[in-house]
């Protein structure tokens, strides 16, 4: 029988030595698909040869059995990932981000998260995060109206930010894009969020690393910046303003000018 793989695709840079480009992987978040990139990809197939990924369960790609954790998310994308890549995953994305480098550390050059938090809960020794009740009551609602709980959780991603209506109304156009994502792979998705921690795999990382943090974020608050530096001096921290949890959506020329200055610090592209 044919293993099930998530939806992928490479495209080629437009620069005119496109075929020296390094490889970039966009990782997107929750209940959404690789589509949410879109704004960015033109900047981007600049300078790199870009593979997007589905997670699996949502947007295109299909729902292989296993219990739907980091461990099964980095099994299923693994084998996706060019020989010598960098990473960029947003929210939930992100974590699989931080997971894929400690995992694969010769393959994975550099890793860039966006709106991620390496804990998204609170505990008694990360207070910048989101409380554990909102989570859960999230969880708890998502039991009883999946898709509602998908909309409150796209007009979250975007609440404070200068742009917010146009910000949930392009979210709500990707959502239904390609139909809503599996119930499993969300109440999956959730349970990371809710569980995973990886403070000491961000501690211990030795790729160049960018965090890139929204202002205006309700789900990871900006403030976990100094958190972040504290727990691994060498990361780069960038905090775009006006925005919340989509920065690349809302104000994608300024959110690519400060990628393309770590890539540009990390000699990943041209100066």
């Amino acid at each position: 029988m044919t293993a099930l793989v998530p939806f992928h695709n490479t495209y080629r840079c437009t620069a005119a030595d496109a075929d020296a480009a390094q490889d970039l992987v966009l990782l997107h978040g929750w209940g959404l698909h690789a589509i949410a990139f879109d704004d960015i990809m033109p900047a981007l197939l600049a300078h790199f040869r870009v593979t997007v990924i589905d997670l699996p369960g949502m947007g295109q790609s299909p729902l292989p059995a296993g219990d739907y954790d980091l461990d099964f998310l980095c099994a299923q994308i693994a084998p996706l990932l060019p020989d010598r890549c960098h990473l960029l995953g947003w929210s939930l994305g992100g974590l699989l981000a931080l997971s894929l480098a400690e995992r694969l550390p010769a393959q994975v050059q550099s890793v860039v998260t966006v709106a991620t938090n390496p804990r998204f809960v609170q505990a008694d020794d990360w207070a910048a995060a989101m409380p554990v009740d909102i989570l859960a009551k999230f969880r708890e609602v998502f039991d009883e109206d999946v898709e509602g709980t998908l909309i409150r959780f796209l007009a979250l991603n975007c609440k404070g930010a200068d742009t917010m209506r146009d910000d949930v109304r392009k979210l709500k156009e990707i959502l239904y894009f390609c139909g809503l994502p599996a119930r499993r792979a969300l109440a999956g998705g959730l349970d990371i969020l809710a569980s995973a921690d990886l403070r000491q795999t961000l501690a211990a990382l030795q790729q160049p690393t960018l965090m890139l943090f929204g202002e205006k974020d309700n789900i990871v608050p900006a403030a976990v910046a100094v958190d972040v530096q504290a727990l691994n001096p060498a990361v780069t921290i960038a905090v775009q303003q006006g925005v919340a949890h989509v920065p690349f959506i809302s104000a994608p020329d300024i959110f690519v000018t400060a990628l393309m200055d770590f890539y540009r610090d990390n000699g990943v592209v041209d100066a």
